[in-house]
């Protein structure tokens, strides 16, 4: 089921930006590439309301589908829980220990100055 809700809301994503890509930003849309003669065409002006009523279906259906698909989420679950993951076979099913690591040396706790450097040999 969740299969089914992901190509929904990708399908939706991808039709929401085309219908994005396509409006002007000024509001002249489709209709106003085609000039005064596509006014009386096919009803062109009314491009821009449709593509904005668009616009605000696929952003609903995506909060819709993005909404519900969790109730089924709980479902599915419980029948991939059967089956050892990968990591859970490569482990022997015993849980993985933390990583052990190496004291770190101590530095000594009196203030004593650290040793000057050897002379170079003159020639």
């Amino acid at each position: 089921m969740l299969i089914i809700f992901g190509i929904l809301i990708i399908l939706a994503c991808v039709l929401l930006g085309f219908f994005v890509l396509i409006q002007n930003p000024k509001g002249g849309g489709l209709s106003g590439s085609f000039g005064g003669i596509g006014n009386q065409v096919i009803g062109v002006r009314q491009t821009t309301d449709v593509l904005e009523k668009g616009t605000w279906i696929l952003a609903t259906i995506i909060a819709v589908l993005c909404l519900t698909a969790p109730f089924f989420i709980g479902k599915t679950s419980k029948v991939s829980n059967s089956a050892p993951t990968a990591v859970e076979r490569a482990g022997g099913g015993q849980p993985i220990a933390p990583a052990q690591t190496a004291p770190l040396p101590t530095t000594p706790s009196n203030n004593t100055p650290a040793p000057a450097p050897a002379p170079a040999p003159t020639k």
